[in-house]
């Protein structure tokens, strides 16, 4: 039951857009705070912002505006995201990107006249998503770490956060226990404010974009701590996939979004485009009707010889795509496709958690002195989020977090005893499973893929969802029977894979409970049994939430705080 014990001001969990912009806004805003960033990989070099693509959604164009990118985002939620926080995103973004080009160096691809280009993403009334080829996150996440290293910003790399502790009398949060991955040790932070910003990652799906490290802590920890989860049931899956064989990792990785949006076609197994039959708007309808879509031609069979579809760029000319997607022209040539002149293979893949904590604008939550930004939020992108938002979201609401948890440790002082009891109950479920033989987690997690996939993925019904649910009871109680080699806690990788395969499981179990409650069909949740959208007007969003050992859902409705269904700002 030992542990070491650290302290901080404040304490900000992830490395991603979220993390590194609250930390970088949280120093600027009061220098005297110390200011820690807890990663469980390596600052700069882990995390979803890096991976990111396509680009950063905000309107600055001529003919563009804020109203005109917050309907997009309205309309594209299905009418159920949070509208004050979806106003935030929209027009705090165009600070932002002011912010990422001339504070921090980022260089975004421009027109030959000098001004930023923006090109094409589905679901879009204007082309507005700017970019730096397709590597937009890799440009932002470097530029982003360089000033936390410069500014001698706190860091603890290789640090898992396994709880947020609270305080004896449940009030507020006193700081978060963690394992130090380098020697299995481990440490309480005991912080004034805490920011979660771990990203979602929805890596219990067989097909997924994250990498595997992703694995829903923050959500997992979300609800042991008594937290609401809201729009859990809306999973987004990325229509293109690459497919390249069961016995890759770089089958699921993300062919991005401005393929499609700058005319690449979509092919059924024997060549023929579809999307015609199913969306006036082809290839450029929003993600999930796409992924709908493609699944639905898996379904009846019409597949390529892995069971996908295929898209094709060469009629855009190769020398153009080769010029303009570089990255996914050499991604798919590592796999041995020819993106420019040929066709790839692609499938629809886990991509993005529309659900999460709920939270203010100000990224306050129910917790006090816990924040949250990012994609360990909900509320932001309702039932379907648009290419190109979630940096933007990522990146907006962590510079607010940094500047509100500035501002809250100004006022409110010191920092707060934790629930001994709390560690010492996390320490112990901690330690399971080095007090079982040794099993196959693989195997596991293979079958919460499948579980996941077949009944609570694209396509879902009661059916279905409750042998989901019935399964991932099945699998939770098998993973506390399976052990791992207890001989050595450095680096002990298996320990921290059924640590991850713990958290998948945990929030599946939120994902399957939520969907079983929506009983119609919005955004990126499609309910076979409840194919109508139902009433606009009387719009619900889920919230899910721990009591005891049960999940509790309820329905809230949603504050058309702007906007209502037919009517528009533009």
């Amino acid at each position: 039951m030992k542990y070491r014990r650290l302290q901080t001001d404040v304490l900000i969990l992830g490395s991603g857009g979220a993390g590194l912009f609250a930390a970088l806004h949280a120093h600027a805003a009061d220098p005297s705070l110390s200011v820690t960033v807890a990663v469980k990989g390596l600052l700069g070099k882990s995390g979803c912002t890096r991976m990111v693509q396509g680009g950063y959604n905000v309107a600055l164009a001529e003919g563009d505006s804020v109203e005109r990118h917050f309907m997009d985002t309205i309309e594209g939620s299905k009418w159920l995201a949070d509208q004050e926080l979806a106003w935030t995103l929209v027009e705090q973004a165009v600070v932002r990107i002011r912010e990422l080009e001339n504070e921090l160096g980022c260089f975004f691809d421009r027109n030959p006249d000098g001004t930023v280009h923006q090109k094409a993403f589905a679901g879009q009334t204007f082309d507005r998503t700017v970019h730096k080829g397709d590597l937009t996150g890799i440009e932002i996440i470097n530029r982003l770490a360089e000033q936390v290293w410069a500014r001698g910003i706190g860091r603890l790399e290789e640090h898992r956060a396994i709880e947020l502790v609270r305080t004896a009398d449940g009030s507020a949060i006193a700081g978060v226990l963690m394992i130090d991955i380098r020697n299995g040790e481990y440490v309480f932070v005991q912080a004034k404010a805490v920011l979660l910003a771990t990203g979602g990652g929805p890596t219990m799906y067989k097909y997924h974009t994250p990498s595997g490290d992703k694995s829903c802590d923050g959500l997992a920890m979300a609800l042991r701590a008594g937290l609401s989860l809201r729009d859990m049931e809306m999973v987004q899956f990325h229509p293109t996939g690459l497919l390249a064989g069961s016995g890759t990792r770089m089958t699921g990785t993300v062919l991005e979004e401005g393929l499609r949006g700058a005319g690449g076609y979509l092919l059924d197994g024997s060549g023929a485009r579809f999307m015609a039959h199913y969306d006036a708007r082809g290839e450029r309808a929003t993600r999930d009707i796409v992924s709908r879509s493609i699944f639905t031609e898996m379904r009846a069979g019409r597949t390529s010889p892995n069971g996908g579809v295929y898209i094709e760029m060469s009629h855009l000319g190769p020398d153009n795509v080769r010029r303009q997607f570089k990255g996914m022209v050499e991604r798919c040539a590592d796999c041995g496709f020819d993106l420019a002149g040929g066709r790839v293979e692609v499938v629809p893949t886990a991509h993005y958690l529309m659900g999460g904590v709920a939270f203010r604008p100000d990224c306050s939550t129910a917790l006090i002195g816990l924040f949250a930004a990012g994609e360990d939020t909900g509320g932001v992108h309702g039932a379907n989020r648009l290419g190109g938002n979630g940096v933007a979201n990522s990146t907006v609401f962590g510079g607010i977090a940094g500047d509100t948890m500035a501002a809250w440790v100004g006022r409110n002082g010191g920092w707060r005893e934790p629930d001994e009891a709390t560690i010492r109950q996390s320490i112990t479920a901690h330690e399971a499973p080095f007090q079982h033989a040794p099993g196959s987690i693989e195997a596991i997690r293979e079958e919460l893929f499948a579980c996941m996939w077949e009944d609570a993925g694209i396509l879902r019904s009661a059916q279905g969802l409750r042998r989901a649910q019935a399964r991932l009871s099945e699998l939770d109680a098998e993973l506390a029977r399976t052990g791992v080699p207890a001989d050595d806690r450095t680096f002990n990788v298996s320990w921290h894979e059924w640590l991850n395969l713990k958290s998948l499981i945990d929030v599946s179990r939120a994902i399957t409970v939520s969907a079983l409650a929506r009983e119609n069909s919005r955004g990126a949740h499609f309910r076979e049994d409840f194919p109508e959208v139902g009433d606009l007007e009387t719009s619900t969003f889920t919230v899910v939430r721990r009591n005891g050992a049960e999940l509790q859902v309820s329905h809230e409705p949603v504050h058309f705080s702007k906007v209502r269904p037919g009517q528009s700002l533009i």
